[in-house]
Order: structure tokens, then C-alpha cells, then sequence
């Protein structure tokens, strides 16, 4: 099996190379090939600005926490954002479009967070169009345009506004504010979301180096015109924000402030405070391979993802599919906590931290769901949104039975407190630890021998429904259970003997030496990961004999077409801490390369499928390098140094940031 992976892994490899990225470098992906183009969201935590391969236009834009029922079941979704960063342009009066330009080419700057896409219209003029969510302004974005004139050419701009199906009640107006000699053009669209929940307004204006142009406004458009020399190259921006009534009271005024400010401190200024805030970011938290290219590209590629998707202060946290897309209806699931979490906590604990506020505020609507369905306690839901309330699809039986969620909050807690050692914090949050403890209490069932069972639930393997004794479910409560009593005991407050009872004697099953899925489990294929997440991240089963059991039998029941990312990442992690690096580095190879998309291979859920950019993929891919390559364990006393391991292509791992004094671990052969 894993002889097949690696001719696969080298197909995938060649065929990279030649579809146009022979140009990138670690810190930049470049293209040529607009062939089955997936974009990639140009974000900062607040606002995702997808890239498009439509010249001077972004796909969409997706607002973070801001969430409004669909209009297909009514479920809640997180909704599109007014894209106010389209322009049309017309040279000597003929409009550019996608059909009537040559010498396309688009990269992707990851270390400044920048999008800039080239290319020719009729060897008249070459174009840079430059796009960014201002990683230092939450709220903000700018388009950056420059041309080169290979001949006098009169040139026509004009910004306009794409409003997405999902919102009404649009209304547009451009307006010259004056304050004594300061003239500030503003144009603006509002517009209310589907069912009138929220107003979304967004506001823009023109930047320019020195003289200011002439602006004008025709239909739903606002521009200018104007000569240009040959030789001579043009800059000039449009800029401005998207605010929504969920953030603020009053988005409309809100938003013209976005374009006023961006007036006042010009394009460079602008630029200069996004770059300055993503490079603090790689400063405090990177991870630098040395001997292949393909490898620090992807891994980096990953990290910028998910450092684009959150922030920190902001008590939102990560979906499944970040800020690229409305993909699982942009829900806050298990990914967050299990898969992209963990990632962030070692580089940056603020945006870590962030998750955890997330979950602490939703926690009486949590208390709320369990009193629905006769428990004690706190029962987190399997999808959240903005409210705290289960907002899974009805149809489906995760939104009631897959619970382990509400142990992966728990175990998240603890492990910020691990990592932190902030005891004030740990006090602060005690009640998220003790409700959930008190949820599985009231769950448990207590078979006639003493021991305990939790009866028809959703495994972590979601193929299997209404199963008792799920492997990943019991375990993660007998952690989260411990985890309690342990912050009990630190803080001084009361232990439930009965914690102590369930977390002694809950049972995990085993047969023939191989830890079993669920009850009556029987060799039947599985989704993803299960068992395998008790060795990591749990530390339920430590046996290193175990591990390698459970590591060989379930690897190869793990569904090989429609299996989502993260398995191969979690496998790649325990691979590498039993000391083989060649599996471990099969499995990280296979944790993103049959799932990434052209061009610049952004995460798809799985093998079969295309709806990337999928974070959960990647918070996958990465523990696979810092909690397996590089040896980080994350122990109830903090982080733990052990020695790592390098697949033979690496010539050194540095991972730089790691932990609360900003280690930097460096593995060589």
C-alpha cells in the first residue's frame, strides 16, 4: 500500500511542476494556468476576499460570525459579503474582459498576505492588480492597481459593486463629504440579508499617488478617466470596508469611515500596516524545510490559511472551511477544537485563545441544550453558529448524537491552561469544565458489573450510527473527566466522586488485541481516524505495542476514497513518534497532495471531492509536522521538547515560536 502512495505521490508532484508553478519560491506560489482555477481567500481573521481568475474581480466575500438562515431549510448560514473591490476598466474605450487579455498570470505573496494578478489587453497597456483583506484594519480592503502604457492610451475606471442572490433590499449612493479643505468621495451599497436579519454595508473610494482625480458616477458605478503617457506607469487603489449591523449599530456610517480613513493615510501607509501585522505573525510563529520546495510551500501554505481564518480578541473561531467559501454553512464543529486548534495554540495562544471565548460565551445555551434532552450539565451542539444552538441540518444525526464535541471543548480548555500555566484563567473558565464534566455524568450508562457505557451515539468515525461504547467518544470523556478533577484539585474546588466513578470505569472495548471502533465492531471500513486518536491527541492508550496494533489495522480501513484529510495527518503524527519516518512522511504526503486543486493547491476535503479550502485539512497537515516531525508533546505541565525525526528528502526542520518563550527547534541530520 504505501509502495502505491509514493508512485502516486511523484505523479502528483510532476504534474505540479509543469501546470505552472515552476516560478514560485517558499514564499510565493505563482501561476499561468487558468484551467479549473480555485481561488484563494485573501483574508484577516475578519472579512475572506476569494481571488478570482476574472480579471479586476474578486469571487466573493465571506464575513466571519455573521450568519443569516438559508434559504433551502432555513438552517443558518454564514453569509457573502458585498464585493466592493470590483473594477471595470476600458482602454481607448474598449472594456477589458476575460476573453481580451494575454500573458495572465496570478501569485500568491504569503508572507505579506497579497494577491496580484498580470497580464496584457491588445499590447496597449500591461496591468498588476493587487488585492488584500488589510490583516491590520479588520474591516478593511484595498485593490492596488498598476499600468504600464506601451503607447498614449485614455483610460476609463470604474469601481462597482457585486451584491450576492442571498441579500436584498440593495440600495447605492455616492456622495462628496467635505471637511474645510479635505474632500472625501465615498461610494456606498446597503443591503439587508435574506430574512432581514442583518443590514451589510459596504464603502469605497479612490486613492491616488499625488493629483487626485476627477470621480463621477453612471448607474451603480463610480469612476474616472484619464490620459496616460507610454512609459509612464499609473498607480492608483480603491479602498475601503464592509461592516454589518451584527458588529456594529450603525454599519452604514461605520463603513464611509472605512474609505475616509483609508483617504487619509494613502495607499503606501495602508500597505505598510498590513505587511507590518502579518510579518509580527511569521516572527512568533513559522516553519522552514530545508531540501523541499514542495513541502515548505504546502506547509506554509497552511499555516497562512489558517492564520488568515482567525484573530486574535475577536471570540470567534475557526470553520471547516474558514473564510474561503460558505462550505458547511460556515458552522464552528469538532474541527476547531481537535484539528486546527492545537496548530495555533503552539505558534499563537491569543487566536487560540480566541476559540476557547467562542465556546465560554455559548456555554448557557449549551447548559440549554442538555435540559432539552434531559441531561445535566453543559451539551455543546455538533454545529454552531453566531447563537450557541445546535444549527446541524435536521436530516442529520450528528447534530443530536455526535457528542464527543462536547469533550473536545473540554479537552481544549485544558490544554490552554496546560500550555499556559495561567491559573487565573483556568479559574475564570472553571464552570466550562465542570458543566461539561456534569453532562457526562448524566450520560453515562452504569452497567450491572459497575462498569459504564455511552449508548447510541455518532463515532468521531461517522460512519457508525447509533453504536454503543464508540472508542473516540469514551475516551475523550474518561480525558476531559480527568482533566476536571486535575483543575479541580489546582483551584480547590469540590471533586464529584462521580467523575472520579466514570473516568475509572468507562469502557473501551478491545478484541484480538486490537482496540475496537466501537461495540461489536467488526473490521467494517470507517470514514477517518477513530481509535487512532486515543494514542493522539488523547493519552488514553500509550502502550507503544498498542499504538502500533491499532496504527496498522486501522490505517488500512479508512475509507481510501471519500476519507477526509485529517486521518492521514493524525497517522503521519503517530508514525513519526513510533520512530518511522518513512510512513510518517507517506502519511503527511497523503494528508494533502491527492487533495489539492489547481493552481495553487488549495485544500479539498478529500481525494473525491472539491470544495476547498478546507483549514481542517490543513490544521491536520501541520500538527503532522510540529507534533510528529518535530517531536513538541503537549503534556499537563506545558510543552515538551523531545527529539524529532526528518523524512530522508529533509535536510532540516525549523519550527520557529513554539510555546509561551518562543522556542525555536531546530532538527538536522
Amino acid at each position: 500500500m504505501i509502495s502505491n502512495l509514493k508512485t502516486i505521490v511523484s505523479i502528483f508532484f510532476l504534474t505540479s511542476i509543469v501546470s505552472g508553478q515552476s516560478k514560485s519560491d517558499e514564499w510565493n506560489l505563482y501561476t499561468t494556468s487558468r484551467e479549473n482555477y480555485n481561488g484563494v481567500a485573501m483574508a484577516n481573521g475578519q472579512i475572506g476576499i476569494v481571488t478570482d481568475d476574472t480579471p479586476l474581480k474578486t469571487k466573493e466575500i465571506i464575513l466571519n460570525g455573521v450568519y443569516e438562515g438559508s434559504p433551502e431549510n432555513g438552517i443558518s448560514r454564514i453569509v457573502k459579503g458585498i464585493e466592493f473591490l470590483n473594477l471595470h476598466l476600458s482602454v481607448n474605450n474598449k472594456e477589458i474582459t476575460s476573453d481580451n487579455i494575454d500573458n495572465w498570470s496570478q501569485s500568491i505573496n504569503m508572507k505579506e498576505g497579497l494577491s496580484t494578478t498580470t497580464f496584457t489587453f491588445n499590447n496597449l497597456v500591461s496591468v498588476n492588480y493587487t488585492i488584500l483583506a488589510n490583516r491590520a484594519i479588520p474591516y478593511s480592503g484595498m485593490a492596488i492597481v498598476e499600468i504600464l502604457p506601451k503607447e498614449d492610451v485614455f483610460l476609463s475606471v470604474n469601481n462597482y459593486m457585486n451584491v450576492p442572490e442571498e441579500l436584498k433590499d440593495v440600495k447605492s449612493v455616492y456622495r462628496v463629504l467635505k471637511d474645510n479643505e479635505f474632500v472625501m468621495p465615498v461610494f456606498r451599497t446597503t443591503a439587508k440579508t435574506l430574512f432581514g436579519k442583518y443590514t451589510v454595508s459596504a464603502s469605497t473610494t479612490f486613492l491616488f499617488d499625488g493629483r487626485k482625480e476627477l470621480l463621477k458616477q453612471t448607474a451603480d458605478e463610480v469612476g474616472f478617466s484619464k490620459k496616460l503617457l507610454k512609459g509612464q506607469k499609473y498607480r492608483f487603489a480603491i479602498a475601503g470596508g464592509i461592516c454589518t449591523s451584527k458588529d456594529f449599530n450603525d454599519p452604514i456610517n461605520e463603513s464611509e469611515r472605512q474609505p475616509i480613513f483609508a483617504l487619509q493615510e494613502g495607499i503606501d501607509k495602508l500597505l505598510e500596516k498590513h505587511k507590518v501585522a502579518w510579518d509580527e505573525l511569521w516572527k512568533t510563529g513559522d516553519i522552514q524545510i530545508e531540501g523541499d520546495l514542495d513541502a515548505q510551500q504546502r506547509v506554509r501554505f497552511a499555516l497562512y490559511n489558517l492564520y488568515s481564518f482567525i484573530r486574535p480578541g475577536s471570540r470567534q473561531s475557526f470553520t471547516p472551511m474558514g473564510l474561503s467559501s460558505q462550505g458547511y454553512n460556515g458552522h464552528v464543529f469538532w474541527d476547531s477544537e481537535l484539528w486546527m486548534y492545537p496548530t495555533i495554540l503552539a505558534f499563537q495562544p491569543d487566536m487560540a485563545k480566541s476559540c476557547l471565548d467562542y465556546r465560554s460565551d455559548r456555554l448557557e445555551k449549551a447548559k440549554q441544550k442538555a435540559i432539552v434532552y434531559g441531561y445535566k450539565g453543559a451539551m455543546y451542539p455538533w454545529e454552531s453558529d453566531d447563537t450557541g444552538e445546535e444549527a446541524t441540518p435536521t436530516w442529520a444525526l450528528t447534530g443530536i448524537f455526535e457528542q464527543h464535541i462536547t469533550a473536545d471543548v473540554s479537552i481544549a480548555f485544558w490544554n490552554y491552561f496546560s500550555y499556559t500555566q495561567d491559573k487565573v484563567w483556568l479559574k475564570k473558565e472553571w464552570n466550562v469544565l465542570k458543566e461539561t464534566a456534569d453532562f457526562w455524568v448524566s450520560r453515562v450508562h452504569k452497567n450491572s458489573d459497575g462498569s459504564y457505557s455511552i449508548l447510541n451515539v455518532v463515532g468521531a468515525d461517522e460512519y457508525a450510527q447509533h453504536i454503543d461504547d464508540n472508542a473516540f467518544t469514551n475516551a475523550s470523556v474518561i480525558e476531559s473527566l480527568k482533566n476536571t478533577i486535575k483543575a479541580a484539585t489546582i483551584l480547590g474546588e469540590p471533586i464529584d466522586k462521580r467523575w472520579v466513578e466514570v473516568s475509572e470505569r468507562l469502557l473501551i472495548h478491545a478484541k484480538n488485541g486490537i482496540t475496537q471502533n466501537y461495540r461489536g465492531y467488526d473490521g467494517q471500513m470507517i470514514k477517518q481516524a477513530d481509535v487512532n486518536l486515543l494514542a493522539y491527541p488523547l493519552h488514553v492508550i500509550t502502550d507503544t505495542k498498542q499504538i502500533e496494533r491499532d496504527l496498522e489495522y486501522y490505517s488500512a480501513k479508512i475509507d481510501p476514497k471519500d476519507g477526509p484529510a485529517m486521518a492521514s495527518g493524525v497517522l503521519s503524527v503517530l508514525y513519526a513518534r513510533q520512530g518511522n519516518a518513512q510512513k510518517a512522511y507517506d502519511y503527511f504526503v497523503k494528508s494533502y497532495l491527492p487533495n489539492s486543486r489547481p493552481p495553487f493547491g488549495v485544500f479539498s476535503e478529500s481525494a473525491n471531492s472539491n470544495n476547498p479550502y478546507f483549514a481542517t485539512g490543513a490544521g491536520a497537515m501541520l500538527q503532522a509536522v510540529i507534533y510528529g516531525f518535530g517531536g513538541v508533546e503537549l503534556t499537563d505541565s506545558g510543552l515538551k521538547f523531545n527529539k524529532g525525526i526528518l523524512p530522508e528528502k529533509w535536510k532540516s526542520l525549523k519550527i520557529i515560536g513554539v510555546g509561551s518563550e518562543e522556542n525555536t527547534i531546530v532538527i538536522k541530520k
